[in-house]
């Protein structure tokens, strides 16, 4: 599932949203695909100066190491297939797929955790990952794991770009921003670890009005990303989350005891992705 523009009028090529679901790079999707070169071109090409990331832990390459969480990635297995074995804080045997993605881009191997205090100026101008493990779009989500809300990604975005400015001067930081990258990929633990798994927020919303509510919130996000200057914006959806391991492993009662996918978690995700597509259609015609 993805959307994108062809031949994009005047208001779409000054804001580049695209909907993609990253289907050659992360879980598979219901839906169709396409190939890498297509599901990027829109947001991803020659002129793209930085990638900045915000999310979980799918893009989360290790920010949650310089934060007081029990969610965190720095230890084996972790990173068995990474340079030298390294667990570096991704939840992930190797790379992101935002490290292929800034790799494909020809801009860097691998995309830093913004919170690393050893970054130089080199590699905050060609984007960091603000993301946070255990995050998601809805408030209450970050907090269960005390790791980075939404919210705060945003701030540390504003401090990154007083950063900026300090290295290449206010004019160029503005044109470099606006030629970045933004890749936002956050809310499967909204629904896995917060809304199926805990009763509070079921007890306020239906399945589908929280699908409704957590879009709310996303939108509201990326408009604080086009007030700070984001042009160029993915936004991934959800996978099937109905097969992640957790999943099928908390709900085995559900399944007669096979480990099966728990069809009513994905049918949830597949609900959340078509309204996502038809609102960033909407926030598209409206800029």
């Amino acid at each position: 599932m993805s959307s994108s523009t062809h031949q994009q009028s005047p208001s779409l090529l000054r804001y580049q949203l695209l909907y993609c679901l990253l289907a050659v790079l992360t879980l598979p999707v219901s839906g169709g695909r396409r190939s890498s070169e297509q599901q990027h071109s829109g947001v991803f090409n020659t002129s793209t100066t930085a990638i900045l990331v915000f999310g979980d832990s799918t893009v989360d390459p290790g920010n949650n190491n310089f934060i007081p969480t029990v969610f965190r990635s720095d230890f084996p297995p972790y990173g068995r297939d990474f340079l030298n074995h390294e667990p570096t804080g991704r939840f992930t045997n190797g790379r992101l797929a935002t490290d292929y993605i800034a790799s494909y881009a020809g801009i860097k191997d691998l995309i830093p955790p913004y919170l690393d205090p050893n970054l130089e100026m080199k590699n905050l101008l060609t984007g960091v990952s603000f993301a946070s493990a255990g995050s998601g779009f809805d408030p209450l989500t970050p907090a269960i794991s005390n790791v980075i809300p939404l919210r705060k990604q945003l701030d540390y975005l504003k401090e990154y770009k007083k950063r900026v400015e300090l290295g290449m001067g206010k004019d160029r930081a503005e044109a470099h921003i606006k030629k970045a990258a933004f890749v936002v990929s956050a809310g499967t633990n909204d629904f896995v670890l917060n809304y199926f798994l805990l009763p509070f927020r079921r007890q306020i919303y239906s399945v589908s009005s929280y699908q409704r509510f957590v879009i709310q919130l996303l939108m509201d996000f990326l408009q604080g990303l086009w007030e700070e200057g984001g042009r160029r914006i993915a936004v991934v959806g959800l996978p099937p989350i109905g097969c992640l391991p957790i999943v099928i492993t908390l709900n085995l009662d559900k399944t007669m005891l096979t480990r099966g996918c728990v069809e009513s978690y994905s049918a949830a995700a597949r609900g959340f992705n078509q309204i996502l597509k038809k609102e960033l259609k909407s926030m598209q015609s409206k800029v």
